[in-house]
């Protein structure tokens, strides 16, 4: 089930790894820069953005 994530917390995210802006995809927050493309889970809801908790999206 997908957890829609707030707008206004979306507007303050940012990616862990780089500082780049993110979006959400689904399931899952994605780093909105090509170079990095880091994807984090959301987990009942809640973004986990952690490096460790991360992975790569297929390019």
């Amino acid at each position: 089930m997908t957890h829609a994530i707030k707008k206004e917390l979306m507007t303050i995210l940012a990616c862990p790894k780089c500082r780049s802006a993110v979006k959400q995809d689904g399931d899952q927050i994605q780093c909105q820069n090509p170079e990095c493309r880091r994807i984090y889970p959301i987990r009942n809801g809640i973004p986990i953005m952690l490096i460790e908790e991360s992975g790569i999206a297929p390019a």
